[in-house]
Parts: C-alpha cells; sequence; structure tokens
C-alpha cells in the first residue's frame, strides 16, 4: 500500500503537467495558434542563453520558498494562505537591516537574511496564536494580514525608509546575495545567491519533517489533535511552531527579492502573489520538500518563458491558463488514480 501511494505520489503531478500542457495547445489550436511555435517560444524565453537560464533560477528561486512555507503547514494540517504577507514584511525588514546597519558582509548579510526569516516568522506566530489559544481559523487570520502587510509595510516605506518617496536607496554591498562573478556569469541576468538558500531550506525542511521528534510531534497534531494531545503532546505549541516555521520561509523569500533580484523595497499597488504561487507549489509537490523544488522548477519555466510567448502570437495569460490546468488536474487526483487503478487492473 505504502509502495502504492509513493507511485500514484510522482505519476500524478507527472500526468497533471502532461494532461496541462496538452490541454493548453488544444486552446491554442482553438485560437489558430500553432502550440509547437508557441512552447517553443516558451522554452526559449526560459532556456535560450545564460542571462534566459540566470532569469529563470531567480524566478524559482522564491517560489521554492513560498512553496515550502505552504508546504510545511499543510504537513502540520495548517493552511498558511498569508505566505504572501509573510513575504512582504520578510522583504521590508532585510531590507531594512541592509540599509541601516554598518557591518562586514560576513556579518550584514547573514544578519538581513535572517531579519527576514524572523519577521515572517512573527507574521506567522500572530495567526499560530490566535488558532492555538482561541481557535480562530488560520485561514482568516492569514487572509486578513496579507492586506495588513501591505498597507503597513507600504507606510513604512514612504514615511520611515524614505521622506515620502515610492522606493528606497539600494542596499550596501555588504547585504547582497548577487554578485559580479553572477552577473558575468549569466550575462548580467539577477541571478543571485539565494537559489543556495532555497535549496538548503528545503533540505532542512525534510530534515524537521522527516528526522526529528519536533517533525513527528507537529506531523501527529497535524493528523490528529485530540489523540496527539491524549499522548501527552502539546498541542497549542506545536500549531503556534508550526506556522512560525512556516512563515520563516516565506520570510526568507521575501529577503530574497529584496536582498537578491531588487536590492530594495518599493510601495505595492498590489501582492507580488509570490505567497499565492507557493500554494499551487505545493500543491503540485505533494508537500514534500523536494516535490516542492520541482514544482517551483516548472512554474518558474513557465512564468519566465511567458515573457517570449507573444512572440508566437500568443498572450501571456495562456501560461496562467496551463498553470490554472495543471492545478486542477492535481486537485482531481483521484479521477487519474481510479484512471491508473483500472489500466492496472485490466493489467492483470
Amino acid at each position: 500500500m505504502t509502495s502504492n501511494n509513493r507511485l500514484f505520489g510522482i505519476l500524478v503531478p507527472v500526468i497533471s503537467v502532461i494532461l496541462g500542457l496538452i490541454v493548453g495547445a488544444i486552446i491554442m489550436i482553438a485560437s489558430d495558434v500553432n502550440p509547437i511555435e508557441a512552447y517553443t517560444a516558451l522554452w526559449n524565453g526560459a532556456f535560450y542563453d545564460a542571462f534566459t537560464i540566470g532569469e529563470t533560477i531567480r524566478r524559482i528561486t522564491p517560489l521554492i520558498l513560498t512553496g515550502l512555507a505552504v508546504a510545511f503547514a499543510f504537513r502540520t494540517g495548517l493552511f498558511n494562505i498569508g505566505a504572501e504577507g509573510q513575504v512582504i514584511v520578510g522583504w521590508l525588514a532585510a531590507v531594512w537591516v541592509g540599509l541601516t546597519v554598518d557591518a562586514p558582509m560576513i556579518i550584514h548579510l547573514p544578519l538581513a537574511v535572517l531579519a527576514g526569516a524572523l519577521a515572517g516568522g512573527l507574521w506567522g506566530f500572530i495567526p499560530g496564536l490566535l488558532k492555538a489559544k482561541l481557535g480562530v481559523h488560520e485561514v482568516i487570520v492569514t487572509i486578513m494580514l496579507n492586506y495588513i502587510a501591505l498597507y503597513v509595510s507600504n507606510e513604512i516605506v514612504r514615511n520611515v525608509l524614505t521622506d515620502h518617496g515610492t522606493s528606497t536607496e539600494q542596499i550596501a554591498a555588504s547585504a547582497s546575495l548577487g554578485s559580479e562573478w553572477l552577473q558575468n556569469l549569466t550575462l548580467y541576468s539577477r541571478m543571485h545567491y539565494g537559489i543556495l538558500i532555497a535549496l538548503f531550506a528545503a533540505i532542512i525542511m525534510w530534515f524537521i519533517i522527516q528526522r526529528t521528534t519536533v517533525g513527528y510531534e507537529l506531523k501527529a497534531v497535524g493528523f490528529n489533535q485530540h489523540a496527539s494531545k491524549y499522548a501527552g503532546m502539546n498541542v497549542s505549541k506545536n500549531i503556534i511552531l508550526s506556522m512560525v516555521i512556516a512563515g520563516a520561509f516565506a520570510g526568507l523569500a521575501g529577503a530574497m527579492e529584496g536582498l537578491g533580484t531588487y536590492g530594495s523595497v518599493s510601495v505595492i499597488s498590489g501582492f507580488t502573489n509570490l505567497g499565492f504561487d507557493g500554494i499551487a507549489v505545493a500543491l503540485l509537490g505533494a508537500n514534500n520538500p523536494f516535490g516542492v523544488v520541482l514544482a517551483a522548477i516548472l512554474f518558474g519555466v513557465l512564468k519566465e518563458g511567458a515573457g517570449e510567448m507573444p512572440s508566437a502570437g500568443v498572450p501571456t495569460e495562456l501560461v496562467d491558463i496551463i498553470m490554472a490546468l495543471i492545478i486542477f488536474f492535481v486537485a482531481s487526483s483521484y479521477i487519474i488514480r481510479w484512471v491508473l487503478l483500472r489500466f492496472k487492473k485490466e493489467g492483470k
């Protein structure tokens, strides 16, 4: 039974991606667009040269971290819709430290990254506390906190980090994740060392969930709070801890944007969508840290490659349709499982 579940866990996302691309091709044909040319343009937009590859990796980096933020909460029975707000406060905190602290890189950069993680963790602590102590559903609280994060951050940028401006100055070089060597290697793309932090974070999540007592308790609480409490586990503590760790992952995603991609923080009129994309990444990755990495790579490629699709006469919105189709098929995984089981029985 376990081997079958693992097999389905691999096959369902793969089949969902294939079906999403096929249906996307059908939509193109119905719109008098050549799907081969469109997908070739998408591929070139993501992998044409060193610059596009660097930009694709840059786009993948925060998606891994927001995917981990949602997946970690899922694995412990919680629905973290607040990754978007956690990204924003993490971005703000990291840039704030990058602007105001004067220290050598060996201190400044880790401090700025840690500030982003701590800010995200704090933003996750609030819904975790309300859920654990008052039973307030985390979905409601995290949705509201997304808007609070957006408007509070904009106010801080306007009145604290700038003098009624819309964007801060660039962070100090000692707090930057970028490097001249990477820029030269990727023809001056915005790729930065944050990808290494994102991959390390995936390993950390796997280790916590699979190899620690804390991870065992978190999963147990997610499966059954009443049984966990009967077994002597502190349910409230584990709920709060889960949301704090999830928030820290999302805060790191914001730090990657602030310290790597942009080097500043600006007033934004709407959400970054990194946190919301993280929900799709976690779902496609089956809430497994290494599955999340693969899903983030796929979504990063689709999003980066979309910029080239208009050259084939395809609107960039089609990529969003393809991503939505992939998630639809993942959400309908029970249908795919049923078909696979039927084929398996007929094969016997």
